[in-house]
């Protein structure tokens, strides 16, 4: 059947806002054919019901193998052995295999142990502002790149608790690792590096396998070493729920904070409130989720055969995709969508997807983002941007949204709230 010609999908003005190119899209259709920078081509779903639909869609499958020769030539350029090692996990696992994995994992990332540990991990964020000297001093004020000085560091300490990964472990664990879910084509000049970075990350993960099993605990990770060696994981499932877990488990909470705080730095009236007011902070975290996620885009889905999604012919084997950033600025499901109101109520949003591959670190992911956002609103007084907003580097990634750096200032513009002090 003849296509239509895909819309570029990528480009710096896009990548730093592309709610524009979302609504014109919306308002011609719910679904549509675009090329990302690989020049993989995919079917885009943009619409709030087309989206929940899709989600829910038992004939749309993750597994790779449904994806046809076409999308496979691009697409599927993470090189062997990791391709088939790394990349087994629950993001690319359908029924029933995928109900079974999941279930290994819930366990960690319920809400009553999420509340258990969370004055553990409000610990973690009150010491991390520890180290900026005057943070939380009315007599001082400074700079910092709050991307390097907390937001890439938080997510990882926190998950570091959830999952039981060693000390020594979580201080040899390399952030750039994280680049290896932005693709990079067999031709790219930065192929190479791309590469060490998988070999690193493999070998890491190698290392903790064997640590887990020269000293098992009750931990998430000692439970899929365990699971493996009783014969309910292969090796390649051990190691890329690992994998997931190390990247998919922290880097879109560093990039949703890096979200939620542009957001209100270019709204500064709603930081007040939220400084003034923590009690907001509930309805303010999940609007802050539907204004602007971090998951942009889900990963692919694949028909078995050729099928009409939301009124649009799709053949069987080309990946689909929904846009979660769209379907939450979408007007026939929220008034005045691209307005951040930290009161909205509802706010059915899809920032952590919906189905059977709604995220599981869903409680968790919601929870570091209150803490975050309370943390450093009462630790740097007069928060404000060093640079102006359109220095602001928005990452590359394909699926994600947030930003490499956030330049801040804060100083004494009022009292504030001593570290330590009775909250």
């Amino acid at each position: 059947m003849s296509l239509p010609e895909p819309l570029p999908l990528y480009g710096e003005s896009y990548k730093r806002d592309p709610y524009p190119l979302y609504t014109e899209l919306r308002e011609r259709g719910p679904v549509h054919r675009v090329r990302f920078p690989s020049g993989v081509c995919a079917w885009l779903v943009t619409g709030y019901e087309a989206a929940h639909r899709a989600l829910n869609d038992p004939r749309l499958g993750k597994h790779h193998s449904r994806g046809n020769a076409a999308w496979r030539a691009r697409a599927s350029i993470m090189p062997e052995p990791q391709h088939s090692q790394l990349q087994v996990h629950l993001l690319h696992q359908d029924p029933p295999r995928h109900t079974a994995l999941r279930r290994l994992i819930t366990d960690a990332f319920t809400p009553r142990r999420v509340a258990e540990l969370r004055p553990r991990f409000e610990a973690l964020a009150e010491a991390l502002l520890d180290e900026l000297p005057t943070a939380g001093r009315p007599e001082g004020g400074g700079t910092t790149d709050l991307v390097a000085s907390f937001a890439a560091r938080f997510p990882f300490l926190v998950l570091a608790e959830v999952i039981g990964l060693p000390d020594e472990f979580t201080r040899r664990f390399d952030r750039d690792w994280g680049k290896v879910v932005q693709p990079v084509g067999p031709t790219d000049p930065g192929r190479p590096a791309y590469e060490a970075r998988l070999r690193g990350l493999q070998g890491y993960i190698a290392d903790l396998v064997r640590h887990k099993r020269r000293e098992p605990g009750t931990d998430l990770l000692s439970r899929l070493v365990t699971a493996h060696d009783e014969g309910a994981l292969n090796g390649a499932e051990r190691d890329s729920m690992i994998f997931q877990l190390l990247v998919a488990g922290q880097e879109p909470v560093t990039h949703q904070i890096t979200t939620a705080l542009t957001a209100l730095l270019r709204h500064p009236h709603h930081l007040a409130a939220l400084r003034d007011d923590p009690a907001l902070l509930p309805r303010a975290v999940e609007e802050l989720l539907r204004y602007d996620s971090a998951f942009e885009l889900t990963t692919w889905r694949f028909l078995a055969e050729d099928a009409d999604v939301s009124g649009t012919r799709i053949p069987a084997g080309d990946s689909v995709i929904v846009s979660l950033c769209a379907a939450n600025r979408d007007p026939a499901r929220f008034p005045a969508p691209d307005s951040l109101d930290l009161g909205r109520a509802p706010n059915p949003h899809l920032a952590f997807g919906h189905g059977i591959h709604f995220c599981p670190g869903a409680t968790l992911a919601r929870t570091e983002l209150h803490i975050a956002l309370e943390t450093l609103l009462r630790r740097l007084p007069g928060l404000r941007l060093a640079v102006p907003d359109s220095e602001l580097n928005w990452i590359p990634a394909v699926l994600a949204r947030g930003v490499g750096e956030l330049p801040v200032e804060y100083g004494a513009t009022g009292s504030a709230v001593a570290p330590g002090a009775a909250r």
